[in-house]
């Protein structure tokens, strides 16, 4: 199985710089946002925009992270929380949704239904580093980093440890992504 790098971690910076002021430009400001990473690998991503945002705003936004997991209509035999949790309130805010790589988007639709236990947002946008298309629902990104074709067979692997970096591996395709400790 080989591994091409993708996106070395300066071009990957690089990226996510270019996503927060998107998200900024977009809109007009960092007030009425709320920043959610999708677990796993969308976590890392979001506390990394929430940074650029608040560097070039000079707020204070942190990035929650959003276990979508037990919303998702390919696990069943998950059931789903019974009771939402009282924080963070995202009634009449700017939700934005960070995650690692849109591929099929049954994570994104399971992300919206994570949301919306927290109130009713005022919007949900999506941002994603990787799309790599592949859709089985009609979702789109609101902003990408980069669009890259694959095979099914092929799997993005996104690196969070240290630092960032996005590879391609051949194999066995087992979803959108798969996250390197």
């Amino acid at each position: 199985m080989g591994r091409t790098l993708i996106m070395s971690p300066e071009r990957v910076r690089r990226t996510l710089r270019r996503l927060a002021y998107e998200i900024l430009e977009h809109n007009r400001g960092a007030e009425t946002l709320e920043v959610f990473g999708i677990l796993e690998s969308g976590a890392p991503l979001a506390r990394t925009v929430a940074e650029e945002i608040n560097g070039i705003e000079g707020s204070t936004l942190s990035a929650e992270e959003l276990d979508v997991t037990p919303f998702r209509d390919d696990r069943p035999d998950l059931e789903t929380p019974a009771n939402a949790p009282a924080d963070p309130d995202v009634t009449d805010r700017d939700v934005i949704l960070v995650d690692d790589v849109l591929f099929t988007g049954r994570t994104a639709r399971a992300a919206l239904d994570a949301v919306l236990q927290y109130g009713r947002p005022r919007s949900i946008q999506l941002v994603v580093l990787i799309d790599r298309g592949h859709r089985e629902y009609p979702i789109q990104p609101d902003s990408t980093g980069r669009l890259l074709q694959t095979k099914h067979q092929e799997q993005v692997v996104v690196a969070t440890d240290e630092d960032f970096a996005v590879y391609v591996e051949e194999g066995e395709a087992s979803g959108g992504a798969t996250r390197l400790p």
